[in-house]
């Protein structure tokens, strides 16, 4: 497939109710390794990404590392790439409407990008916020790409409280509308696993919503009964994968 024709690809397996799964991957390695296992596309998390390549998160790894990153992983698979782009790395519109130019390049076909002040403290206004998000949809239609852009907020991980997330869904709602309406392709709540306040967000977005797998967090199968379109296990795999492999190490380095 083609760079476009990915993109459609993964835009239509995003289905409420039957949800598309990402478990996600941090290099070229464990993307062929998803293919391998049956995924219908990947997608990096930004921890993992970063973590593996020894930057903490945060827009922590170089721009050009995480460039030539992805442009391996999209080589290395036939599948649609989707990349967790943090802020996109740029505060204005007119510096991510740049990285997603240089995104685009390596043949991806989505991105997250999340209402968070990298580097700084809370989020983003919804006004600044959908600039941005205008600024990043305007670039990749000049590229002539349907890039799938999941608007990520943080109003539910930044609350550690979780009695308290049912009370920020209006809040969420608010940019979910705005996000939609500055070219969003998805809305992603990391953080959230309170049943109610899922099934809210489904009902009354129309932007498919994207749950991450935490603790706590309902079944896959309560998910898609939910309306939920997309389930992603972010850090989840990478810590798993470096808790084996240290297991394992310290079993061998222990033998006679």
């Amino acid at each position: 497939m083609s760079q476009i024709e990915k993109s459609r690809r993964f835009a239509s397996l995003h289905e409420k109710g039957a949800p598309l799964i990402l478990y996600n991957i941090w290099d070229a390695g464990t993307a062929k390794a998803a293919e391998e296992a049956g995924a219908k596309a990947v997608a990096t998390g930004s921890w993992s990404v970063a973590a593996a390549q020894g930057y903490g998160d945060g827009e922590k790894i170089p721009l050009s590392l995480l460039l030539t990153i992805v442009q391996r992983i999209a080589s290395t698979v036939a599948l649609p790439v989707s990349v967790d782009f943090e802020g996109a790395y740029g505060t204005t519109p007119e510096d991510v409407a740049e990285s997603t130019r240089q995104l685009l390049g390596t043949g991806a076909i989505g991105m997250n990008v999340e209402d968070r002040i990298v580097g700084g403290d809370g989020l983003y206004d919804i006004a600044v916020q959908s600039a941005r998000l205008a600024a990043i949809r305007q670039a990749a239609t000049q590229a002539g790409v349907p890039l799938f852009i999941n608007a990520r907020t943080d109003l539910f991980l930044r609350e550690s409280d979780r009695s308290r997330h049912p009370a920020l869904v209006p809040a969420a709602l608010d940019r979910a509308q705005a996000y939609a309406a500055a070219g969003a392709s998805g809305f992603f709540v990391p953080g959230l696993v309170d049943p109610d306040s899922i099934g809210r967000l489904c009902r009354e977005t129309d932007l498919p919503v994207n749950v991450m797998v935490l603790d706590g967090a309902p079944s896959a199968d309560a998910l898609a009964g939910l309306g939920v379109a997309r389930i992603s296990h972010g850090p989840g795999p990478y810590r798993v994968a470096m808790r084996q492999f240290r297991e394992r190490a310290e079993a061998a380095l222990a033998a006679p």
